[in-house]
């Protein structure tokens, strides 16, 4: 897999989306959430595709076993990097996500890699407490969502950079780390909760980075994607 960060599609049109993508004379990584997805449909999917960017599927798929079954075999006909599920789900849920996934790909190109989100990188420790009722520290959450992910065949977890080296040191260095919540150091934090640069992502054992506002709302996107491309790689 292409190791360049993903770069978030936040933006509610194709016309939005396809304008930031030609500020660029390369294929990208970039991730499509459901703001994009919903409002314009899986041509979103083929448009991109076409342009030979490589996609993160970000819908964080959380419902019963079988339609989350027949939902990834259906997203299974499209070239995709990654796609997610919420942990939360449990084991079954995503042990049929996987089988949907591996259902509906073509037996022509690799399968797309699964992974389970598991805290949001906007949630706190005090909110998992207070709202979820989850009475354990916000890494024994996550780390639990995590071994649950790997014990269920996925391929990795989203989690903020400050989890991942736990997550690898239990679940092993193939084991994906995908984390967003990446800002350069003079951004706004927005409503992440648990950010870090993408040079510090790399320190703590982040496999994947996802950066959005840093490089779609900057003055100069090309410049700042390039700021975090070198952070990244370390140059």
């Amino acid at each position: 897999m292409n190791q360049k960060p993903f770069i978030a599609l936040d933006f509610p049109t194709w016309e939005d989306t396809s304008s930031f993508l030609g500020l660029f004379n390369e294929s990208l990584n970039v991730k499509v959430g459901m703001e994009l997805y919903l409002q314009n449909g899986p041509i979103i999917i083929e448009k991109l595709l076409k342009k030979n960017h490589r996609i993160f599927l970000d819908l964080k798929l959380h419902d019963i076993p079988n339609t989350v079954y027949g939902a990834m075999k259906g997203l299974a006909q499209y070239d995709l990097e990654l796609l997610n599920v919420h942990a939360a789900g449990g084991s079954i849920m995503m042990e049929r996500a996987l089988e949907g996934l591996q259902a509906g790909c073509s037996s022509n190109r690799n399968r797309t890699k699964l992974i389970a989100v598991t805290q949001l990188t906007s949630t706190s420790e005090k909110q998992m407490r207070e709202e979820q009722l989850i009475d354990q520290s916000i890494n024994d959450s996550v780390l639990h969502y995590a071994n649950l992910a790997k014990q269920s065949g996925l391929d990795g977890v989203v989690c903020s950079p400050h989890e991942a080296l736990l997550i690898r040191e239990h679940c092993g260095e193939d084991f994906l780390t995908v984390t967003p919540g990446i800002r350069l150091v003079d951004d706004d934090k927005g409503d992440q909760q648990r950010m870090t640069t993408p040079a510090k992502a790399k320190e703590m054992g982040s496999s994947l980075i996802v950066v959005g506002r840093s490089i779609t709302k900057a003055v100069d996107p090309q410049r700042a994607y390039n700021q975090v491309v070198d952070e990244w790689e370390g140059f």
